[in-house]
């Protein structure tokens, strides 16, 4: 029999290697098994993706209304917002805390969410029973907090909409705030009692489409402490180019906006508010401080959450503009991010690429908001759709060997065409146009090849080889007006037929089908099924893939447009829509110039005669392998073509306030 000393160095010594035998399996393990572990403060991840471990039909479902801070309907108290949670009931019990995916909306009672137009549903007690879109039903099993801001002005929150300024953007930043505890929560309304949010970790993920992603835009650019990420889907990155697009006007002021999404409360109690935005946002075309206020770009070097950003690049709501020059300011300051891009026009990737979209989205909130090392981050930034349904991927966006093109446009022996390449015009050479607010870009590309009063086109020969364009180009333009006042387009066309998706349709690239599948967990308040949907396609001899327009008046400052004297030369540059496009050998690139965009931009006061300075006059194109990359055949081709598969013809926008796509952002 073994001494007590002895004894108990043994048992000592058995435990260490028990220990060290312990240790060396968890090392020695396959890295599946890894993966299919949990952790104190998440559910099970098997193959990289959170599991649904949790009850959704059990979720804790509450309303807190958040203090912003703020008095923007002047009541002498400040302002609080509606904060709908619902949440998994099981980590609570355990004393686990879960994190947050936030949508902050004007539109849950005014206008709904989604392909459906879901809103918010209360019980009696004031309990959210449906909560729009499928983030609640897929990822509260999965162990996180869906958390639904009402914008201060609508729905039950009080305050005055702002259109994207200070109020907007503090609704859903006091809510981060209150989040990781830095902010005051309430039981109700008005009085009530104080409540904390103890049951997350703090870490929010902020997502949505249109407004709602703007949004996000806006709380990531404060920097918000605790905002671990961000996706905004077709989100404004700058309201001035909103509502105008270098002086010239897109569609009527802001102030129809906050009046379109303000609750009834709002509109009895925010008419000063109303002016102030009607003040601030003068139809000259001119940057006020109301429009830096609501610019996040400058602000770009405060993000420190990751951004997921999807965008549609026929999007004529909220423009491709807005994407690429956020994607620019991030990309200059190193952070974190990942794009998809799409054909379609304004529309949720849930509703073009559903199968792909539901776990890509549910990685990168595993990975960034779980910390899930799934490998997200490694994968290629770029998922691009490059005909339909069919998506190429690249490392890093714009691909790598991406230049700058500079292309000369040149006469030819019709007046109203002429030659895009890189042979320069001699000096003199001049092409001329009359403004004709009755057309738009589609008439002008269906007449790219015909001499027509209202435009000028340029083309190139027929291409060898595919050319690709990735980013966003620019037209400098030396131009003189024989009014006092002229509004520009630049217009990019792909010549040559091809199939794509409808984005000038009402489903603006998709169609919505009889059948549903499902996603998350139901109960009979809010269902995880919804409708299906399916491409949306249309067959035609074009296709106009960017575009850019300008107040010529706005040639030396956005500060403020003059009248031009007309017979005078101005030069200005025009910032062209961001996108990525392969024109395919065998078809051609055509710039057109032109005045109203019909529908599109609001024409000038004036009809004015413009003549453009060829030689005088650059389009500097993002080639992936630059001037080089441009090859054509000598002679023109013969323009086949291709009548419209369902035979209707193409949607054409209204200036918006009508009802159309640009007047409302959802």
């Amino acid at each position: 029999m073994l001494s007590h000393t002895r004894a108990a160095r043994f048992q000592w010594i058995s435990v260490v290697v028990a220990v060290l035998a312990a240790l060396a399996a968890v090392l020695l393990a396959p890295a599946s098994a890894h993966a299919d572990t949990g952790s104190a403060s998440r559910g099970t991840v098997r193959h990289g993706l959170s599991q649904p471990d949790y009850s959704y039909a059990d979720a804790i479902r509450e309303a807190v209304w958040v203090d912003t801070g703020l008095d923007g309907d002047g009541d002498g108290r400040t302002d609080r917002v509606a904060v709908d949670i619902v949440r998994p009931s099981e980590p609570a019990a355990a004393g686990r805390k879960v994190p947050v995916i936030m949508d902050a909306s004007p539109y849950y009672s005014c206008c709904g969410r989604g392909n459906e137009n879901q809103l918010k549903t209360y019980d009696a007690a004031g309990k959210i029973v449906q909560a729009p879109l499928f983030y609640d039903n897929y990822f509260v099993p999965r162990g996180y907090a869906s958390v639904l801001v009402d914008l201060a002005g609508t729905d039950r929150s009080d305050g005055c909409v702002d259109v994207g300024g200070p109020s907007d953007v503090q609704s859903a930043k006091a809510v981060v705030d209150w989040l990781n505890g830095r902010g005051r929560g309430y039981s109700a309304r008005s009085g009530g009692h104080r409540v904390t949010a103890g049951w997350t970790n703090g870490k929010v993920g902020m997502i949505g489409k249109s407004w709602d992603g703007t949004i996000a835009n806006g709380v990531a650019a404060t920097g918000a402490r605790g905002l671990k990420t961000i996706v905004p889907i077709s989100s404004i990155s700058s309201w001035y180019d909103y509502y105008f697009h270098q002086g010239a006007p897109l569609q009527d002021g802001p102030e129809w906006l906050s009046d379109y999404v303000e609750s009834d409360s709002a509109h009895a109690s925010c008419a000063a508010a109303q002016q102030k935005i009607i003040d601030g946002s003068p139809r000259t075309g001119d940057w006020t401080p109301f429009w830096t206020a609501r610019d996040y770009v400058k602000d770009a070097g405060k993000v420190t959450a990751s951004v997921f950003a999807v965008q549609g690049m026929q999007d004529l709501n909220v423009r491709t503009k807005h994407f690429g020059q956020w994607w620019q300011a991030l990309a200059a300051h190193g952070v974190e991010r990942k794009v998809w891009l799409s054909q379609t026009g304004h529309v949720d990737p849930f509703d073009y690429r559903r199968t792909d979209w539901v776990p890509t989205l549910q990685r990168w909130f595993d990975h960034y908001l779980l910390g899930v090392d799934n490998g997200i981050q490694k994968q290629p930034m770029a998922d691009i759709e490059r005909t339909v349904d069919h998506w190429t991927t690249d490392r890093v966006w714009p691909p790598a060997g991406t230049h700058t093109a500079a292309l000369s446009l040149t006469p030819s022996a019709t007046d109203g065409l002429g030659t895009l390449g890189t042979k320069h015009a001699t000096r003199g050479s001049t092409e001329s146009f009359t403004d004709d607010p009755n057309l738009w870009e589609e008439d002008w590309a269906a007449a790219a090849d015909t001499a027509t009063p209202a435009k000028t086109a340029f083309t190139t020969g027929v291409l060898t080889k595919d050319l690709r364009l990735s980013g966003g180009g620019t037209f400098t333009v030396t131009a003189t007006s024989s009014t006092t006042s002229a509004h520009l387009s630049a217009v990019l066309v792909d010549l040559g037929p091809a199939t794509v998706r409808n984005f000038l349709g009402n489903g603006e690239g998709i169609k919505t089908l009889g059948t549903r599948s499902c996603y998350g967990e139901s109960t009979p308040g809010d269902s995880a099924c919804f409708l299906d949907t399916a491409a949306d396609t249309t067959t035609g001899d074009h296709t106009v893939f960017s575009r850019g327009w300008a107040d010529l008046g706005h040639y030396a400052s956005l500060a403020h447009g003059v009248p031009l004297v007309p017979g005078k030369p101005y030069t200005m540059t025009i910032q062209l829509a961001a996108t990525d496009h392969v024109v395919p050998a065998g078809h051609r690139l055509a710039l057109i110039v032109a005045g109203t965009d019909g529908g599109l931009i609001l024409p000038p006061d004036t009809t004015p005669k413009v003549t453009v300075d060829l030689a005088h006059s650059v389009l500097r194109l993002p080639l992936v392998g630059g001037t080089g990359a441009l090859s054509v055949r000598a002679g023109a081709a013969p323009r086949t073509t291709a009548a419209a598969a369902d035979g209707t013809t193409a949607f054409r926008p209204a200036p918006a306030p009508s009802g159309t796509p640009a007047a409302r952002l959802g």
